[in-house]
C-alpha cells in the first residue's frame, strides 16, 4: 500500500517538492512512499487542510496561503506556536510544526551570511515572514519589517511578541527602510514567483542599498527580478532553493522518522528547476 505525503497550497504547480522528496524515497529504497501536490483555494483553506487526510495521506507540507490557517486545524508544537504558522503536518497524530525556520537560518549559515548584529529588512507579513523574523531574532539580528499593508504587519509583530517574546522590531515604509543601514534584505513575499516573474517587492524608484545581500525565498525563477536589482546595485543575491531543500529535509524526517538524504534532495531540486526553466 502506497504511503502518501504531499503539498497543499495555492498555487502549487510551480513546486519542486515532489521531485526532491520522491528522489529521496528512491535513494533510500522507500518504494512504497510517494509525494505529490494538491491545489487548495484560499477560500476553503480550513476544510482543505484536512482533505488529504481523507484520501489516506500520512502528512502534508503547507504553503501559501494556508500556513496560519493550519494552526487552527492541527496540534501545533512549541516552534509552530512561537512562529504562528504551520508548514508541516503529520496526520497520524495531527502534529503541526514549522520547518521554515530551520531551512531559512540553515541556508543563510551555509552561505556564510553574518546574522548576529546584522541590520535586516524583512519584506512581508505572512507565514514565511513570521518564520524569518523569529529565526533572525533568535540569531541576534536587528530587524525592520516592510509590508504593503501596514496594519497586517503590525498585527504580525503583536502576535510574535505574545507568542515568542519577539520585541524591538521596527515597522517602516520601503523608502524609510532603504535609507539604512541595511546588511541583508529578505523577501518573504511571493512577489516575483513564477509565472509573475517580472514582479518585485522592491518598488521602482526606491534606491537599492549598495552592496547589500538579498535572500529571496522565491526559488522559481532561479534568479528573480529582486535578485537582479540587487546585483545591479553591486550586491550579493541568494535564491530560495536551499531553504526549500533544507525545510523539506526536516519535513521528510517528520513524515518518515528517517534521516533525509539532503544532497540527493538538493540535486533533484536543482535538476527539476532547470527543466522547468528550460
Amino acid at each position: 500500500m502506497t504511503k502518501r505525503v504531499g503539498l497543499i497550497g495555492w498555487p502549487v504547480a510551480h513546486s519542486l517538492s515532489p521531485a526532491m522528496h520522491n528522489a529521496a524515497f528512491k535513494a533510500l529504497g522507500m518504494d512504497d512512499w510517494e509525494y505529490d501536490t494538491m491545489a487548495i483555494p484560499p477560500d476553503i483553506g480550513h476544510m482543505g487542510i484536512r482533505e488529504p487526510m481523507r484520501h489516506g495521506y500520512i502528512g502534508i507540507n503547507v504553503t501559501v496561503p494556508h500556513k496560519q490557517e493550519a494552526m487552527k486545524v492541527v496540534r501545533p508544537d512549541d516552534l509552530a506556536r512561537a512562529v504562528g504558522a504551520v508548514n508541516t503536518v503529520r496526520f497520524t497524530d495531527m502534529h503541526g510544526t514549522n520547518t521554515d525556520v530551520t531551512g531559512f537560518i540553515g541556508d543563510l549559515q551555509a552561505h556564510d551570511v553574518p546574522l548576529a548584529g546584522a541590520n535586516v529588512v524583512v519584506l512581508g507579513a505572512g507565514g514565511a515572514a513570521r518564520a524569518a523574523i523569529f529565526g533572525l531574532k533568535r540569531e541576534g539580528a536587528n530587524i525592520t519589517v516592510v509590508n504593503r499593508t501596514r496594519e497586517r504587519a503590525a498585527q504580525m509583530l503583536t502576535d510574535l511578541t505574545i507568542s515568542a517574546g519577539v520585541k524591538d522590531v521596527q515597522l517602516k515604509t520601503l523608502d524609510e527602510a532603504a535609507e539604512g543601514p541595511v546588511d541583508l534584505v529578505v523577501n518573504a513575499t511571493s512577489a516575483g514567483m513564477w509565472p509573475d516573474v517580472e514582479a518585485s517587492p522592491w518598488i521602482s524608484g526606491v534606491p537599492f542599498p549598495q552592496g547589500v545581500t538579498v535572500y529571496d525565498m522565491v526559488y522559481r525563477p532561479a534568479k528573480t527580478a529582486l535578485m537582479q536589482q540587487c546585483e545591479a546595485a553591486g550586491g550579493r543575491a541568494i535564491g530560495g532553493l536551499g531553504m526549500l531543500v533544507r525545510q523539506g529535509a526536516a519535513a521528510f524526517e517528520v513524515f518518515t522518522g528517517v534521516e533525509a538524504p539532503v544532497d540527493v534532495m538538493f540535486a533533484a531540486a536543482q535538476s527539476a528547476l532547470a527543466n522547468k526553466e528550460a
